[in-house]
């Protein structure tokens, strides 16, 4: 670091010019810190602009906007024709500089809690990277932001009750727009009433177990599974036990088998996450059969059913739910945009007052400032003909990375198609498998700029099968190809 500090009688400042940040932010954050740290004591008299300026070798503009500052936030106080004052009354508590009392033995703190390691210790998707092929991420540049922009300022032009607190259960008429979709697209049995927005699946699922179930009691995931999923169960402070899946989805016998005192199952019928696979009629008619005998609980995760490319659109799970068992999860995430944070669960009609409590008594409401615009998102039409335009777009890019893999990555990497969904997954062959396992593929795509998930990520236990997960979703022909050309450079390496 190349600073220059003062001497003297004047104060000991010193500025980085390499740093990057501004050198008027660096003066007013070091007199800031000697006001705090009471090394300016209240009512002492600051050297003037023009002798400081004179001394760090900068403008007399930078050092007053600096003092302007600490003069506008009240840690500065002028005197016409009496100089600059430290304040008398400084607007923030003053905590008391390390180095100005004796040092004495700090208490060593307890560790964390074992939730608390857990929870930690919980592996999830590798968020952030906006690099192909990087999961969970929409086309947001398809997104119609502004017919978005004119819908949010409409609702909040004149606010009337939004601006107050909420409904537990989130805006109505939004819960009324999601009930309609849900019954004719998903054929799920609801009323907006039985509608509850949420922050997201996890704390959808969070909720529920939360409310149904006490800590210790035991619950089923698939695996591989969304590590969210297990996060959110974990926090609830229950016992998880994972299930392997095969082509037909979850086996429940096998799930009574490995804990037979389970009276919670997380599942994603419509299109297994991460494998793809879709649960089997027999399957679904046994998980409720299940759920009946042992009076327990299903949730299901619907998290991409807007995207199927082939085929009728499948049927909710809860539609054939006939005792009021299955609690229906969804999310506007990987729809819209992953930032706006709105999901859904639709609760059977009898435990509707009881989540609406246990929601107030958690966190209140749901945040008020998307909901009056997506309900109006919906009602005029554009949720779906969002909906139908990214359906044909993710098919085209579907396609797009399927060619592109054949082109350059034949002989490394074995991708296959999926009926639906925003990624595919990749086994490695027979040549990679023998070089390296995913995750040791994934970090040398990283390191050649391509985001790639491994699939042993999504396991509890050991991984029986290896693979790498490739989203396709946000990255449009030109980036598939170019990441697939380094992909193949980085794995024949």
């Amino acid at each position: 670091m190349v600073a220059k500090t003062l001497r003297g009688s004047l104060l000991p400042l010193g500025i980085d010019r390499r740093s990057g940040v501004p050198l008027q932010r660096q003066i007013y954050d070091d007199l800031r810190r000697l006001i705090l740290d009471r090394r300016l004591a209240p009512a002492t008299r600051l050297p003037s602009t023009r002798a400081l300026a004179h001394e760090l070798s900068v403008s007399r503009n930078t050092v007053l906007a600096a003092f302007e500052q600490l003069l506008a936030e009240g840690y500065l106080s002028g005197r016409r024709g009496a100089g600059t004052y430290v304040s008398a009354e400084l607007p923030d508590a003053a905590p008391v500089a390390a180095n100005a009392t004796p040092a004495v033995a700090v208490p060593r703190r307890r560790g964390l809690s074992r939730r608390g390691t857990t929870l930690a210790g919980i592996a999830g998707s590798r968020r952030g990277s906006r690099a192909p092929f990087a999961l969970g991420q929409p086309a947001v540049d398809d997104f119609p932001f502004t017919v978005w922009s004119r819908l949010l300022a409409r609702a909040w032009r004149t606010p009337g009750g939004y601006a107050g607190h909420g409904d537990p259960a989130g805006h109505l008429p939004l819960r009324a727009a999601i009930a309609d979709y849900l019954r004719t697209a998903r054929a799920v049995r609801c009323t907006a009433e039985q509608v509850v927005i949420v922050a997201g699946a996890q704390q959808a699922v969070a909720l529920a177990a939360q409310i149904l179930l006490d800590p210790g009691d035991e619950a089923l995931i698939e695996e591989p599974g969304y590590a969210g999923l297990r996060g959110a169960l974990t926090a609830a402070g229950l016992r998880v036990t994972p299930v392997p899946v095969d082509a037909e989805g979850i086996d429940i016998d096998r799930g009574a088998f490995l804990a037979p005192a389970a009276r919670f199952v997380c599942v994603a019928p419509s299109h297994q996450y991460p494998l793809g696979m879709t649960m089997s009629l027999a399957r679904r008619l046994a998980l409720i059969d299940w759920a009946r005998r042992q009076d327990a609980w299903i949730v299901e995760d619907d998290y991409d059913s807007e995207y199927r490319y082939a085929g009728r659109p499948l049927a909710a799970l809860q539609g054939l739910d006939e005792t009021g068992r299955v609690l229906y999860v969804g999310s506007f995430s990987k729809v819209l945009f992953p930032t706006l944070r709105l999901g859904y669960v639709v609760v059977p009609e009898d435990l509707v007052d009881t989540f609406c409590r246990a929601r107030a008594a958690l966190d209140d409401h749901p945040s008020m400032l998307a909901q009056p615009a997506l309900a109006q998102f919906f009602a005029e039409g554009h949720f779906a003909a969002h909906v139908r335009r990214t359906r044909r777009l993710y098919a085209e890019r579907q396609e797009a990375l399927l060619k592109a893999a054949a082109r350059h990555l034949d002989g490394l990497l074995e991708v296959a198609p999926d009926e639906a969904g925003m990624h595919l997954l990749a086994g490695l062959s027979p040549g990679l498998a023998d070089r390296m396992d995913d995750r040791a593929a994934a970090e040398r795509l990283a390191a050649a700029g391509v985001t790639a998930t491994p699939l042993s990520d999504y396991y509890v236990g050991p991984p029986d099968r290896q693979g790498l997960l490739l989203g396709y979703a946000a990255f449009d022909a030109r980036a598939i190809e170019a990441a697939a050309a380094r992909a193949r450079d980085a794995l024949a390496a």
